[in-house]
């Protein structure tokens, strides 16, 4: 199933030579595990709620894949690159699998939510 690695990114109006050194040496730390990026520095449609930083979304085979990419000597080398000069949040997230339904999974929060005291009451 892929995954995701998601960052939340706030990057200042004028970047340092590092974060420029790290966008030209991470696709060679994404490489031995499968990584592409999906966006990357893409204009925001925001339709609801604020969204004011960046957004980078890269894709991974895996899990295991997206944790050996970031735990890798080669990552770990590049991160303080960006993480000391664009401040943000970054997550490994398992994506779905094929076939996945939303309403199967509301059916299923329905019968947990119905079987609790709260919602008995």
């Amino acid at each position: 199933m892929t995954a995701y690695a998601i960052g939340n990114l706030r990057p200042p109006a004028r970047l340092d030579e590092q974060v420029f050194e790290y966008m030209e040496r991470i696709q060679s730390t994404l490489d031995p595990f499968g990584g592409r990026f999906l966006v990357h520095n893409a204009v925001l449609d925001v339709r609801e709620g604020e969204w004011p930083e960046a957004l980078v979304i890269i894709g991974f085979p895996g899990i295991e894949e997206a944790r050996g990419w970031y735990d890798s000597a080669a990552y770990q080398e590049l991160v303080s690159l960006r993480a000391d000069h664009i401040p943000g949040d970054l997550v490994l997230v398992d994506g779905v699998g094929d076939g996945y339904d939303a309403g199967h999974t509301a059916a299923a929060y329905r019968a947990m939510q119905a079987g609790t005291p709260a919602a008995a009451a």
